[in-house]
């Protein structure tokens, strides 16, 4: 009556309708048109979504303050960016022993639909930008070759007593080379050691012990992430 004067009036004055149907059903059909409805209205809504195209970008901006998304990145040759990085480091007073990172994006397609698998490799660099050295162990059960691998600097050295060591992790190194007349007793290790484990096509699994161990030792990890992205250092400063 305060909204609405002499609505309550008018209510006792209508007839009462009835019905044997209960409501219900009525509120379910309404429901479900609402639902196609609502799935129509998304399926138009994407669809403007997907017609709408960004403007063509600009070459190149003429102030010193601007928007970065509508201009194109600008891409510089290998001296003129660590020209850059030098000037940089002394502008921000930054160690100049700083690490130089890259980042390499890989195009994993071929000719057919299938995608090539991310992976992981070491590789020597010409110059070497770190005096760190990574720890490696060596399985072998042959003497000579274990005194071969002390030599050329090993971490660890040792045959399938080092197993339950792994396993109970009372042992971590960086990587795991082996010589092949051990690697059926490794298999325990498998799940362990994961992409560590020792194989040829990593150059893990070998005979030549020094120059498997000079690779993991002093190479440089890669790693290919988010399906085709490497994320690494490669020099200093």
């Amino acid at each position: 009556g305060y909204v609405c004067p002499g609505l309550d009036r008018c209510l006792a004055a209508a007839p009462a309708v009835l019905s044997s149907a209960p409501p219900a059903r009525l509120y379910a059909a309404a429901a479900k048109t609402a639902k196609k409805g609502s799935q129509k209205n998304k399926q138009e809504e994407t669809k403007k979504k997907q017609v709408t195209r960004r403007r063509p970008l600009m070459s190149k901006p003429v102030d010193d303050v601007y928007l970065t998304w509508y201009y194109e990145r600008p891409s510089y040759d290998v001296e003129e960016a660590v020209g850059m990085l030098k000037k940089f480091q002394e502008l921000d007073f930054t160690h100049p022993k700083q690490y130089v990172y890259i980042n390499v994006f890989l195009d994993m397609a071929l000719e057919k639909k299938k995608k090539v698998d991310p992976f992981a490799s070491n590789v020597l660099l010409p110059y070497r930008f770190t005096d760190e050295t990574n720890k490696v162990l060596v399985f072998t059960e042959n003497e000579q070759e274990a005194e071969i691998a002390r030599e050329n600097g090993a971490a660890v050295v040792g045959g399938v007593e080092l197993i339950k060591w792994i396993l109970e992790d009372e042992i971590q190194v960086d990587f795991y080379v082996a010589v092949p007349a051990i690697i059926p007793k490794l298999i325990p290790l498998r799940n362990k050691l994961k992409r560590k484990y020792p194989s040829t096509k990593r150059h893990s699994l070998g005979h030549d012990i020094p120059k498997m161990l000079q690779l993991f030792r002093e190479g440089l990890e890669y790693v290919v992430e988010d399906e085709r992205v490497i994320k690494t250092r490669i020099a200093r400063v």
